[in-house]
C-alpha cells in the first residue's frame, strides 16, 4: 500500500533544495489553507494551557517558524528541533539564535519515527505538516504515544496539518475546493505540481480518527482549533 510512496531520504532532499521557501510562513506555507491562522491559534492556544511553558519539542521543525511563534508567546527556556533536513536545521537554529540568543537550542537530524524521546521532558510539542510523512497504523501509534511520553503532566501537543476525510464523497468536495484554492493562487500548473508530491510523498489521516488515537493514547482533552477544506489545527493536553 505505501510501497510507491517517496523515502523519508527522498522527502528530505525535496526539502534541502527549499529552505528559503520555508523560511517565511507567509510563503513557504502558501500550499496550506490558513496557515499563518493556524500557527497563531496554536501558539495562543499553547499559551493558555501553559503560560510558563519553559520547553518546547518542534516535530518536523522545518525552517523554525512555529518555534519562533511560541517564543512570542512563552517563556521558554529551551528547544528541541527535529528534522530529516540538515539545511532546514541550520536555518532554524541560526533564526532562533539571533531571536532568542539566551534560549538553549538542541537541534536533531532525524525521522521522529526513529528518535528516541526523553520521558516527560516538555512542556509543549509542536508537529506542522510533518505527521502526513507517517504510513501504518502502528506509525501513527508509536508517535503520539513517544510524544505523550515526553510531555511532562499538563503538557500540550499540537498539530497543523493535511487531513483526510473518512466519507470519498466528502473527500471528493474538499478535495475539489483545496484544488480551486491553489490554483487560484498561481493557476492550474501550480495546482497539479502539488497534487503531484501530495501523491508521491504524504498519507494524511482522517481528523477524526486521529483524535480519537490522541484519547487512545492517553491524553485527557483533545481539542481542535480550526478546519479548512483539507487542513486541521488541534491538539491534546496529558
Amino acid at each position: 500500500m505505501f510501497a510507491r510512496k517517496s523515502t523519508p531520504e527522498e522527502i528530505r532532499r525535496r526539502f534541502d533544495a527549499d529552505v528559503e521557501r520555508f523560511s517565511n510562513i507567509e510563503t513557504g506555507q502558501s500550499a496550506t489553507i490558513d496557515a499563518p491562522l493556524s500557527l497563531e491559534l496554536i501558539a495562543q492556544a499553547a499559551r493558555g494551557v501553559r503560560p510558563d511553558a519553559a520547553a518546547l519539542l518542534d516535530i518536523g521543525c522545518g525552517a523554525g517558524n512555529y518555534t519562533l511563534k511560541l517564543l512570542r508567546h512563552l517563556p521558554l527556556r529551551s528547544v528541541t528541533l527535529i528534522d530529516l533536513s540538515r539545511p532546514m536545521l541550520d536555518r532554524a537554529v541560526e533564526r532562533i539564535g539571533a531571536a532568542a540568543p539566551d534560549v538553549a537550542v538542541t537541534a536533531i537530524q532525524g525521522d521522529i519515527r526513529e528518535t528516541q524521546l526523553p520521558a516527560e521532558a516538555f512542556d509543549v510539542a509542536v508537529a506542522a505538516a510533518t505527521l502526513h510523512h507517517l504510513r501504518d497504523d502502528r506509525e501513527w501509534r508509536d508517535v503520539f504515544g513517544a510524544v505523550h511520553r515526553a510531555l511532562l503532566p499538563g503538557g500540550s501537543f499540537w498539530i497543523s496539518d493535511l487531513v483526510a476525510h473518512q466519507s470519498p464523497a466528502v473527500q471528493d468536495v474538499m478535495w475539489r475546493r483545496y484544488g480551486e484554492y491553489l490554483a487560484s493562487l498561481q493557476g492550474d500548473a501550480y495546482r497539479d505540481r502539488v497534487f503531484a508530491y501530495i501523491d508521491a510523498e504524504d498519507t494524511p489521516r482522517p481528523l477524526v480518527w486521529q483524535l480519537d488515537l490522541l484519547a487512545r493514547t492517553g491524553f485527557r482533552s483533545v481539542e481542535v482549533l480550526h478546519k479548512n477544506s483539507c487542513f486541521a489545527a488541534f491538539g491534546a493536553v496529558k
